[in-house]
């Protein structure tokens, strides 16, 4: 099991990554303070199986969730003023 700390956007997240945890799958989960969104979710948690090797494929834990942030950012027009003020 890996854990890493990232600053995206001005959100500190917390990435559990646990390769081969479920079924053959990868296991991401990521850890945010509540009362901010991500565009993957606004609730301070998501967790999401992925399929082996993508995650190294990416470049590890930290670029995969990187990229996946980015990239539904951008699909979705999301941007840190949607951020939670409670």
């Amino acid at each position: 099991m890996e854990k890493h700390t990232i600053t995206w956007r001005e959100i500190e997240i917390e990435i559990t990554y646990q390769p081969d945890d479920i079924g053959g799958f990868d296991h991401i989960e990521l850890h945010f303070d509540k009362r901010k969104d991500l565009p993957v979710s606004s609730t301070g948690y998501r967790s999401n199986f992925i399929n082996p090797g993508i995650v190294e494929a990416h470049g590890g834990a930290v670029a995969f969730v990187t990229g996946w942030l980015d990239h539904e950012a951008e699909e979705t027009g999301w941007n840190k003023a949607q951020m939670s003020l409670f």
